[in-house]
C-alpha cells in the first residue's frame, strides 16, 4: 500500500507529551469527548488560520487516562501553510494548547515516514507501589497503589516466559479484522529506592489493553495469588481469560517510539501493514 504524500503537501512530524487524566484517550470520538487528537487538530487549525482541519496520524492510540512522554504523530499540511508557519508553529502551539498537552518538536518528516506504520517499537512504562502507606500524593496521578507486597523477582521470572512473538489474544480486547500477534521485545520490572516498581514493556506494536492486561497478570504473580507459570499458560490458551485483571490506566505512560534509519522508513511502512500469522497458522482468522 502506497503512503506517498499528496502533491502540494508536506508531511510534518510532531513529538509530544500529555497527561492523560482528563482526556478520553488519543482518538477523536463522535460523542465529542475531550481527546488529545481533538485538542491538537483544533490548535493547528487555529494557529495556521486554516478553514480546514488537518488530520493527525499517531504512533500509538492511547486509551482514556493513559499518559505519554514520547508520543509521535504526523500531519500533512499544504506546502504554503508549512512555508508560512514552520518557524513559529512550535511557539504558537505552546500558546494555544492546554497545559496538559505539549508539542516539543515540529519538523518536516523524511521521505517514507509514517508515525504509525514506520515505527519498529513502542516502549511503555507502568508504575506501581506496594508501600503500606499508599502512593506519594505528588505521584498519585501516575502510580498505581497495590495493597499487597510484591515479589519483583517472581514477576520478572513470569515475564521472561512472555517475551517473543506470540498470539496475545488472551491479553487483548479483540477487534474485528485485527490480528493479535505481536513481538514482545522486553518485559521487565525494577524497584527504585523510593519503592516505586516500574515495568518496562516494549514491543513492535500493541493490541488493545495488552499492556495493562499483562501488568495485571504479573501483579497477581507478584503478590502470590498465582504461580510464576500462570501468565504463560494464559498466553498459550489464546483465549481471553476473565481472571486477568486490566489494571487502571493512570499508571501507564508511553515513553518512547523507535524508528529505523531514514533509508528504511518506506520498507518498514509497507511491512507493518501486512497482517501477521504465526508459523503453522493458516492465517484465515
Amino acid at each position: 500500500m502506497s503512503d506517498e504524500v499528496e502533491p502540494g503537501k508536506v508531511r510534518v512530524r510532531l513529538d509530544l507529551s500529555y497527561d492523560g487524566k482528563d482526556f478520553s484517550g488519543w482518538a477523536k470520538q463522535r460523542e465529542g469527548q475531550r481527546t488529545v487528537q481533538g485538542e491538537l487538530e483544533d490548535a493547528i487549525r487555529t494557529v495556521t488560520r486554516s478553514s480546514e482541519t488537518y488530520e493527525l496520524t499517531v504512533a500509538g492510540r492511547t486509551d482514556a487516562g493513559v499518559h505519554a512522554r514520547g508520543q509521535v504523530a504526523h500531519v500533512d499540511l499544504p506546502a504554503e501553510v508549512w512555508a508560512e508557519h514552520q518557524e513559529k508553529l512550535l511557539r504558537r502551539l505552546a500558546g494555544r494548547l492546554p497545559h496538559d498537552v505539549r508539542v516539543w518538536k515540529v519538523e518536516e518528516a523524511p521521505a517514507g515516514f509514517n508515525a504509525r506504520f514506520s515505527a519498529i517499537w513502542r516502549r511503555y512504562a507502568y508504575r506501581v507501589t506496594d508501600h503500606h502507606g499508599g502512593v506519594d500524593p505528588l505521584l498519585r496521578g501516575h502510580v498505581l497503589w497495590h495493597d499487597w507486597p510484591l515479589d519483583v523477582d517472581a514477576m520478572n521470572a513470569a515475564a521472561e516466559k512472555l517475551v517473543g512473538e506470540h498470539d496475545f489474544a488472551a491479553y487483548c480486547k479483540k477487534r474485528e479484522g485485527a490480528t493479535t500477534i505481536r513481538t514482545l521485545q522486553q518485559l521487565s520490572w525494577v524497584r527504585d529506592a523510593s519503592g516505586v516498581i516500574t515495568a518496562t514493556v516494549r514491543a513492535d506494536a500493541f493490541c488493545h489493553n495488552m499492556v495493562r492486561s499483562l501488568v495485571g497478570a504479573l501483579l497477581f504473580v507478584g503478590d502470590g495469588h498465582r504461580p510464576v507459570d500462570w501468565p504463560a499458560k494464559v498466553l498459550a490458551a489464546r483465549v481471553r481469560d476473565s481472571a486477568v485483571h486490566v489494571v487502571r490506566p493512570h499508571g501507564l505512560t508511553l515513553e518512547e517510539v523507535g524508528y529505523p534509519a531514514d533509508s528504511e522508513l518506506a520498507a518498514r511502512n509497507r511491512e507493518a501493514r501486512n497482517k501477521r500469522t504465526l508459523p503453522g497458522s493458516s492465517g484465515c482468522c
